[in-house]
């Protein structure tokens, strides 16, 4: 699969290390029980929401229940619909911070805009978690400080970034950062590299 990425961003080359230890890291997350946490500004916040959307139901494939787990439920609540089982599918938890926006406002206005995110990692975070952190610059002070709260917890860090990394990359264990300095291209390249790690992390669980 990284081939085919590859293939249609050249550019990303020089990216696949880092793109495939992160996938392996947001792997081992969920092999523990644990589950992704995303933080970003702007078009980065789309990019957590999207990412959440990808992880939580199906992406390249459907994922139903299987018949146990459908018989788990309808024993647990009889008044389970057949109907409601067929649609429902396997998901991989995802908390996309920035969709919270009521917390959000509570924390930038009893707190400070700079720890909105942090005060959403410490509260939501566990040590086998994952903080999927993305900053076109890699310098932006709310995500920069989620990162180092996601730390401070014993968390695992994998960032998106520009081609310099800026701090972010520092506080990271894994830095995927795409050789382009304009946001908009940043952000471009942005969304095959989640795009890919998303399809292998279904691939890995679901298969395909």
């Amino acid at each position: 699969m990284t081939n085919e990425l590859s293939e249609r961003y050249p550019c990303l080359v020089a990216c696949k290390g880092d793109i495939i230890e992160a996938q392996k890291i947001i792997i081992d997350c969920y092999e523990k029980g644990g589950k992704l946490i995303l933080c970003g500004n702007g078009g980065s916040a789309a990019d957590c929401e999207h990412i959440a959307g990808e992880l939580m139901k199906g992406f390249l494939k459907k994922r139903p229940l299987s018949d146990e787990e459908k018989q788990k439920m309808k024993k647990e609540y009889p008044g389970l619909s057949d109907e409601t089982l067929s649609l429902l599918q396997q998901g991989l938890p995802a908390v996309s911070l920035p969709s919270m926006s009521g917390f959000n406002s509570a924390v930038c206005n009893d707190i400070g805009s700079d720890l909105c995110y942090a005060q959403g990692v410490f509260a939501l975070g566990k040590e086998i978690d994952v903080l999927f952190a993305i900053s076109t610059s890699g310098n932006s002070v709310n995500v920069c400080i989620a990162a180092e709260v996601a730390k401070g917890k014993g968390m695992k860090v994998v960032s998106l970034t520009g081609k310099s990394g800026g701090k972010l990359k520092e506080i990271s264990d894994v830095s995927v950062c795409v050789p382009e300095t304009e946001t908009y291209k940043i952000q471009e390249l942005h969304l095959p590299v989640y795009h890919y790690i998303c399809a292998a992390v279904e691939k890995h669980f679901f298969g395909i």
